[in-house]
């Protein structure tokens, strides 16, 4: 699967007055009417049970130069400490989105299926927000990139 390149979104919930996040790359447009996307979460993730609870989510498709908030958030535990000292904003219903994030988008679920190890979260936009321009964050053979043109990804050398 590490052939498939993906962009890369940071997927907040929150509950009882805290937030909640992880790294989601399982994230794919729907439909456009009404605008509706939908993201992939592991059982093991405290953010599952929350989204399942609030009916709620929000996400942040995160720009090139945001890779080390990606590995950040991509780290085992949820906790509030895992955003703690980043840039966040709030959106209109009050969950947390990723400052300088290319688009934000706040979701109420419209469906949930169990996949396995994961849930499958239908959500319709509800919000939208686009932010600074800039290139997309790319994840592609277990590393991260940017494009570089039409045709092109750049990815920096592998570590030895």
């Amino acid at each position: 699967m590490s052939l498939w390149a993906t962009g890369v979104t940071v997927v907040t919930a929150r509950a009882r007055d805290r937030d909640l996040g992880l790294t989601v790359n399982a994230f794919l447009s729907v439909t456009l009417d009404p605008p509706t996307v939908l993201v992939s979460v592991g059982d093991d993730a405290l953010s599952s049970p929350a989204i399942r609870e609030t009916r709620r989510f929000a996400l942040s498709i995160l720009r090139a130069d945001q890779a080390e908030i990606s590995a950040r958030m991509a780290q085992a535990g949820e906790g509030p400490a895992k955003l703690e000292g980043l840039r966040l904003r709030r959106s209109p219903g009050g969950l947390a989105w990723i400052d300088g994030a290319l688009a934000s988008l706040e979701c109420e679920i419209r469906a949930e299926y169990r996949a396995a190890d994961h849930w499958l979260f239908l959500g319709e936009v509800v919000a939208l927000e686009s932010g600074p321009d800039g290139l997309p964050l790319i994840f592609y053979r277990s590393r991260y990139g940017e494009p570089v043109g039409p045709e092109q990804v750049r990815l920096p050398p592998r570590k030895s």
